[in-house]
């Protein structure tokens, strides 16, 4: 936890941002995999933590808007449960900590809520995300599970999304220790990779770093020579030597502020010409985003100028033709880059996502319906005290490529003749976190070695 007066002026912030009303915040409870007792790894709901806190299942926490009073709920451990569990602070203890005086049982925030509702007061909540949350709306509001996403307050949505967008200094210390740790599990996999090995092994190595230092995983690992599949949880392939690993993970740290990295190396010593020339532009395509970092930027052109980069890589390897501008424009370089090239990094990898990207990327702004373009998650200006991803890479989707070129879709920019020997490349990109400064950007963490050279001399002494 951060200090006492941090929560408290984090809500008092909050409650300037409102009008009135009374806002509910619900903290997760836990969740079995396959029997009752028998649960997944924790973890508290990102902005109940924000503004509380307290890392422990089971809480709702209520801001009195017209009142000035911030109310704690939680049911205190039973002796059964202090039997298999050990002793905890109670709910009171654990409401100081954050700057609460006012606690109770999980009763009595049912019994706030229902007042409120009955004088016709407004209730702030968020967009629930899991289904405990939905069927306390429904026992607390009455609201019908299926809506209410829909019944969300916007007010509070955007309230949100203005304070956790921009970080404290304190939050960018967490921040860092998390990224630094990412950095120390992607170099964990970068000198232990060895063809014969499979990707499971690999994936244990990169888990073992977090948790041997005192963190977790803020997102399940992707390890795969399999790049090309963006989301790639499958674990079971052989490594083979002149294919590529890449690697996607991230640390989150006691705070439970997190890191997010990607690393592309060749499971041999060296990648081949092939995978060289593409990784290079894959790289170029980084190094050009990073320098377009920078407040009063919107983060759209920055990832525009990433696609004009890949853009013109491709037809410079011959697999593009025509003007790279136009062909960016229309959407044809997604065939190599169908998603964004970042997105907000903070308690959540994808800060803030269960609030709805149109708030958190594009301030309430409608999205692209263009392929490729509709995977940005962030779009809006940079602000100092924001924290972001840089991850532009290039895929080569078989699937993509024949629906396409069945398609005889973009022909004035795609050689697919040339694009037939690409399909068992794979993928490749690299990621790292910035955070906007006054200026620019710094880097977060540690840096991992990027260039050719550099990946070539890890695997070489390893």
């Amino acid at each position: 936890m951060f200090s006492t007066s941090t929560y408290a002026e984090r809500r008092n912030r909050l409650r300037t941002l409102l009008p009135s009303g009374v806002v509910l915040l619900l903290g997760n409870d836990e969740s079995p995999m396959n029997y009752l007792d028998n649960t997944f790894h924790f973890r508290q709901d990102s902005t109940f933590l924000y503004y509380f806190g307290t890392d422990i299942p089971g809480l709702a926490g209520i801001l009195d808007l017209d009142n000035h009073e911030d109310i704690l709920c939680g049911d205190d451990f039973t002796i059964d449960d202090i039997v298999w569990r050990g002793p905890q602070p109670t709910i009171a203890e654990r409401g100081l900590q954050a700057g609460v005086h006012r606690t109770g049982g999980i009763g009595e925030a049912k019994a706030r809520i229902e007042e409120a509702r009955r004088k016709g007061r407004t209730v702030h909540f968020l967009p629930p995300y899991r289904a405990e949350h939905q069927i306390r709306l429904f026992d607390w509001l009455g609201i019908d599970p299926r809506h209410t996403a829909g019944a969300a307050s916007t007010d509070l949505i955007r309230s949100v999304v203005s304070q956790r967008a921009v970080k404290s200094a304190e939050e960018i210390r967490e921040i860092d220790k998390a990224v630094a740790l990412s950095a120390d599990m992607h170099m964990a996999a970068m000198r232990s990779v060895r063809p014969g090995m499979t990707e499971a092994q690999v994936m244990a190595i990169v888990h073992q770093t977090a948790l041997a230092a005192g963190g977790n995983l803020s997102f399940p690992i992707i390890a795969t020579r399999n790049g090309q599949t963006l989301h790639n949880h499958h674990y079971g392939h052989t490594l083979e030597d002149g294919r590529m690993f890449l690697l996607d993970a991230g640390a989150e740290v006691e705070s439970c502020y997190g890191g997010d990295l990607s690393s592309t190396f060749p499971i041999g010593r060296k990648f081949t010409e092939r995978q060289k020339e593409v990784y290079n532009v894959a790289l170029a395509a980084h190094e050009h985003a990073v320098s377009h970092l920078k407040p009063g930027r919107p983060f759209k052109e920055v990832h525009l100028e990433a696609c004009a980069v890949i853009a013109a890589g491709m037809k410079d390897l011959g697999l593009m033709k025509g003007n790279p501008d136009d062909a960016v424009r229309e959407g044809a370089h997604a065939l190599f880059f169908p998603c964004g090239t970042g997105h907000m990094l903070g308690l959540d990898v994808h800060d803030m996502e269960n609030l709805g990207e149109v708030y958190v990327g594009y301030e309430g702004k409608p999205k692209s319906t263009q392929f490729g373009l509709k995977s940005l998650r962030l779009a809006r200006e940079l602000q100092p005290g924001f924290v972001l991803t840089i991850e532009p890479g290039i895929y080569f989707i078989p699937e993509l490529i024949d629906k396409w070129r069945g398609e005889k879709k973009f022909m004035d920019f795609l050689n697919y003749d040339k694009l037939e020997p690409y399909k068992d490349f794979g993928g490749c990109r690299n990621e790292e976190n910035y955070v906007i400064t006054e200026s620019g950007a710094r880097l977060l963490g540690k840096p991992l070695p990027k260039t050719v050279a550099g990946v070539e001399a890890v695997r070489a002494a390893s």
